[in-house]
């Protein structure tokens, strides 16, 4: 495994009365990333939150904001994710029809760039924009609710997936998205994750944010 995993908490799992505390407990915790997902009621069946949130989240931590785009045509809310703080911004291959040009754009803006794959999607679909990206996301469950279980034939497309990205795009960061539990963590890193984003497991823990995500590390170390 990793000498150093990158944790991400899910913000889509956070009590969002005390969502600011949440984040920042989860910064001092240890974690990596504070990934937000981003969902439109089109994309995926349920609706989220957007830019006005990730301003908010910004503004209680300094760590990269992986913001996941689970929206149709997000070429055009792009420039405001960026402007309200989002340092990576991860778009479905599904939702766009034009990879390149949204890929581009976000590099443009400053904002590194990642593609996102639900779990049927083949990655073939990534051929073609692979050698362009910062970061692969695999969707381990069907987006759009959180707190679903891992699916576990999207192990071997991690394996699959981390492959192709050691003789494409060797500097991309691999990152899975869903179902992540303390004991699902180990599996998801040996078949080659190195970026984790973590919901339900951290956020809903009986053990507090600091020591689930201590007991995280200590997982995939």
């Amino acid at each position: 495994m990793s000498s150093h995993i990158k944790l991400a908490p899910s913000v889509l799992s956070a009590d969002f009365a005390r969502l600011g505390e949440q984040v920042a407990e989860a910064t001092s915790g240890g974690a990596d990333y504070i990934h937000i997902d981003v969902m439109d009621g089109h994309f995926v069946p349920n609706i989220t939150v957007g830019a006005l949130v990730v301003a908010a989240v910004r503004s209680w931590t300094d760590l990269d904001l992986d913001v996941h785009l689970m929206i149709e045509n997000p070429e055009c809310y792009i420039p405001e994710f960026v402007s309200s703080g989002a340092t990576l911004v991860t778009v479905h291959v599904e939702a766009c029809p034009h990879i390149h040009r949204t890929i581009q754009s976000i590099k443009q803006l400053g904002a590194r760039a990642g593609v996102a794959v639900n779990p049927a999607t083949p990655l073939s679909s990534l051929e073609e924009i692979i050698r362009h990206v910062d970061l692969v996301l695999v969707m381990s469950v069907n987006p759009g609710l959180g707190g679903q279980v891992f699916i576990p034939e999207t192990l071997d497309k991690v394996a699959r997936l981390r492959s192709m990205l050691d003789e494409r795009q060797p500097t991309a960061e691999l990152e899975v998205d869903g179902g992540i539990t303390l004991d699902n963590a180990a599996g998801v890193v040996r078949a080659g994750a190195g970026v984790l984003a973590i919901g339900n497991s951290l956020f809903k823990s009986q053990s507090g944010i600091i020591r689930t995500l201590q007991a995280f590390r200590e997982t995939v170390s």
